[in-house]
């Protein structure tokens, strides 16, 4: 009787631990700590190997380096810099024309890619067939070539600057890059500046206000032409009130270049031109199925309704399809960003072009590696971030 007693006990103890282990939570937990100290563990390995070599090799580690004079000088800047300025000034000079590129980049990219995508819908055959070449073309072409031909028809197709090509009244292009009118610099412009800004936030927030005002009532406020009117209004009331000159500094020729205006050389302009090109046919697409996705009948009861064709789109189908339209369209707003690193093919100095630099110098490679990955992360969770709040903004919502 003792000995079955045992007997039974043990198999009860064996029952229990054979039950803990098939429970998933509990094997899911054992596995996820498995998981984190291999994953911590192999950082260790690789951190500790790094050290050593640096150490090995006399390579110093940490930002320190940041603050010593970098001695390079960088082609384009959108701030004063100097070679005896430090490597944190030549960084910064390298993420402003980062940011640039990136900024001019989305907006080209969205109003092309926006007309392309229209156009790929045109009732017009030649039209609609045009769009259709252009999306096939480039989408299909690999983006690093397409600036190398950008670059290259910049360098060696396009005349000098006493033959450059004139696409637009005071905008000029040749080997030199692209040159074009700017305002003349005024003291009052800053206050004109500023009234813009109170015009988009007082826009943003009378369509807050409009929007809650239909929802009351039912009656549609004009918002477009509402923040029209305070954005464009209230910088021209400011232009009145101070009395300044907009006048425009126009690119002449003096000499053997340009004077005068403002220009873009041949390196950010075939890149901009290659990732507005390449983007932008993405982006069509992206417009083309979103407008798809609207219900064929919604248009067909507008123009029951006598709606012109630009007012259904613009009024009725556009406003829906952006909830078709904001999620792949934010993966192209990224890929456009991380596709900027390629300015260091043809010689463009972003932020990588700045970050190879201070590594041929320093040897100081994982420091400058980390600069780079830290601050593309932060720029693309920027934009999921903006562009995820949009798109909950849109999103209907059910009552």
């Amino acid at each position: 009787m003792a000995t079955s007693g045992v007997a039974d006990r043990g198999s009860t103890e064996r029952s229990s631990d054979t039950k803990i282990w098939n429970n998933p939570t509990v094997r899911g937990v054992f596995w996820q700590i498995v998981l984190i100290v291999a994953v911590l563990g192999s950082a260790a390995y690789l951190a500790s190997n790094a050290i050593d070599n640096l150490a090995r090799q006399h390579i110093a580690s940490g930002f320190g380096f940041l603050n010593r004079e970098s001695g390079f000088d960088i082609s384009e800047k959108l701030v004063q810099y100097e070679p005896s300025d430090t490597y944190r000034d030549a960084f910064l000079v390298g993420l402003l024309n980062t940011f640039e590129v990136a900024g001019l980049g989305v907006v080209l990219a969205t109003i092309l890619g926006t007309l392309i995508g229209v156009a790929r819908l045109s009732p017009n055959w030649l039209l609609r067939k045009l769009a259709q070449c252009y999306v096939e073309l480039w989408r299909n072409l690999p983006l690093l070539l397409q600036l190398f031909f950008w670059y290259a028809l910049l360098h060696v197709a396009a005349p000098g600057p006493r033959d450059a090509w004139n696409p637009l009244p005071d905008v000029f292009i040749s080997n030199r890059g692209l040159m074009f009118p700017t305002p003349s610099a005024d003291p009052s412009h800053k206050f004109i500046w500023i009234a813009f800004f109170v015009g988009v936030v007082a826009s943003i927030g009378l369509d807050w206000w409009g929007r809650k005002r239909q929802e009351a009532t039912g009656k549609p406020f004009p918002i477009l032409a509402a923040s029209a009117a305070l954005i464009i209004g209230l910088p021209v009331l400011v232009l009145l009130a101070t009395g300044a000159h907009m006048t425009l500094d126009k690119p002449v020729m003096q000499g053997f270049n340009f004077a005068g205006g403002s220009s873009f050389s041949p390196e950010l302009t075939a890149l901009l031109i290659g990732l507005v090109v390449y983007t932008a046919s993405y982006i069509a697409e992206i417009v083309r199925s979103g407008i798809l996705a609207v219900s064929h009948g919604q248009t067909e009861a507008a123009g029951a309704l006598g709606l012109q064709r630009g007012l259904v789109l613009r009024l009725i189908v556009l406003p829906q399809a952006l909830r078709v339209i904001i999620p792949p369209m934010t993966s192209q707003y990224l890929n456009l960003t991380k596709n900027s690193t390629l300015a260091v093919a043809i010689g463009f100095p972003d932020l990588v072009f700045v970050a190879q630099t201070q590594i041929n110098q320093t040897g100081q490679a994982i420091e400058g590696i980390g600069i780079i990955m830290a601050t593309y992360l932060a720029i693309s969770l920027s934009i999921s971030l903006l562009m995820n709040i949009y798109n909950a903004r849109i999103a209907l919502k059910g009552r």
